[in-house]
């Protein structure tokens, strides 16, 4: 069968290597099409709320994927119930921090199926965690079947087409093994919890004000701030917990150095929309993670004729943007109506009315994600 279809492509004028391209693909639509019709439909599960009103906070679903790593190998991935683990009391994880996660999402499309954002791209940023850190890589490719997998098992809870939710998937890798000297663990434990969510804000897309983080630093250069490691998700909860007291949602960070320019948001990255100039500036810099939601935003820019520029931002920089954005995986945009530093306040647009830019972005970005328009950067894959 299949050199027949080879034949064809050729006569048609296809290349042996688009052949083969094409070729594979229909393998894998026919995989997925026998695979889905043992899936469930999404929005079928029982909750305690309505799945338009999720919010963004924990609930339990049918299983999470384990997966553990002994004697220099990967075992077999296992659904498991329990949504609890039994952990030796000298893992590194609990002395030593040895533990980093990703953050992605699934999304029903309105035909029932279920399509991943981007697993690939967490894959990716889960390496480098794991090399930073001494622990021992997950597989692509092994990453990306236990995501499959874990979400089909929990197929009813992944919120309907139509609910504006999301299935969030926390992959979690850390050093399970005993060790009380400084050093990796020989035993670790990689996890992929699955819970359905809404909007992270209860205000949903509206503009918030940030504040600007003066005497605690997030991260160091040449640190771990480019990694998702635990700790510097820690190093944030004080001066977050202080903001919001102040009636600041959100923290915003300067470099440690010379706290001059900008670095990113607490749990987020910074966009500065320059309308004038059609410009979407983001920081670059070492100490800064590299956010796939900010990834995809800029080709998303980019394609709609904006010129995306990855550079240092002076703090001043701010008197020149139209609209600042915080962007990140459980939020996609955070519009931001002001950023205060002392007693210097920087304003956007009428801080109550989302920027005509951002919502042009999460719109295009949203219906991406729900299959509503034309997935042309192949950022969506298909669980069932």
């Amino acid at each position: 069968m299949m050199k027949w279809v080879l034949l064809l492509l050729a006569l048609f004028g296809a290349s042996p290597t688009a052949s083969f391209t094409l070729v594979k693909s229909v393998r894998f639509s026919r995989c997925l099409r026998a695979a889905a019709t043992d899936c469930p439909l999404p929005g079928t599960a029982k909750l305690d709320v309505d799945w338009k009103d999720l919010g963004f906070e924990f609930r339990p679903t049918k299983s999470h994927l384990k997966l553990e790593y002994k004697d220099g190998a990967w075992g077999k991935p296992e659904l498991v119930s329990e949504p609890y683990i039994k952990l030796h009391i000298g893992a590194t994880a609990l002395h030593y921090g040895q533990a980093c996660f990703e953050g992605l999402k699934a999304f029903a499309h309105e035909d029932n199926s279920v399509h991943m954002f981007r697993p690939d791209e967490n894959a990716k940023r889960l390496k480098s965690s794991c090399e930073r850190t001494m622990m021992p890589v997950v597989p692509p490719e092994l990453f990306l079947e236990a995501a499959r997998e874990v979400v089909k098992d929990n197929m009813a809870y992944v919120p309907p087409y139509g609910s504006n939710g999301a299935m969030y998937l926390r992959p979690l890798m850390f050093g399970s093994g005993p060790r009380i000297g400084l050093q990796p663990a020989d035993e670790y434990t990689f996890l992929i919890m699955v819970l359905p969510v809404g909007d992270y804000y209860k205000d949903g897309l509206a503009p918030i004000p940030a504040l600007v983080i003066e005497d605690y630093d997030r991260a160091a250069p040449r640190g771990v701030g480019n990694v998702k490691v635990a700790g510097n998700y820690v190093a944030d909860l004080l001066p977050n917990m202080e903001g919001k007291k102040k009636g600041f949602p959100i923290g915003l960070y300067l470099d440690s150095s010379t706290q001059s320019t900008i670095e990113e948001f607490s749990t987020s990255n910074f966009i500065g929309i320059n309308k004038k100039e059609k410009k979407y500036v983001t920081p670059k810099s070492s100490s800064v993670l590299p956010s796939i939601t900010n990834k995809s935003l800029m080709d998303l820019a980019k394609d709609g004729g904006w010129k995306v520029e990855q550079r240092e931002i002076p703090i001043k920089e701010l008197e020149t943007f139209e609209e600042v954005i915080a962007c990140g995986t459980a939020v996609v945009v955070t519009p931001i109506g002001k950023v205060v530093k002392g007693d210097d306040i920087y304003n956007f647009g009428d801080g109550k009315t989302v920027g005509e830019t951002t919502m042009e972005l999460y719109t295009r970005m949203r219906k991406i994600q729900n299959g509503e328009e034309e997935d042309k950067f192949g950022w969506n894959v298909q669980v069932c």
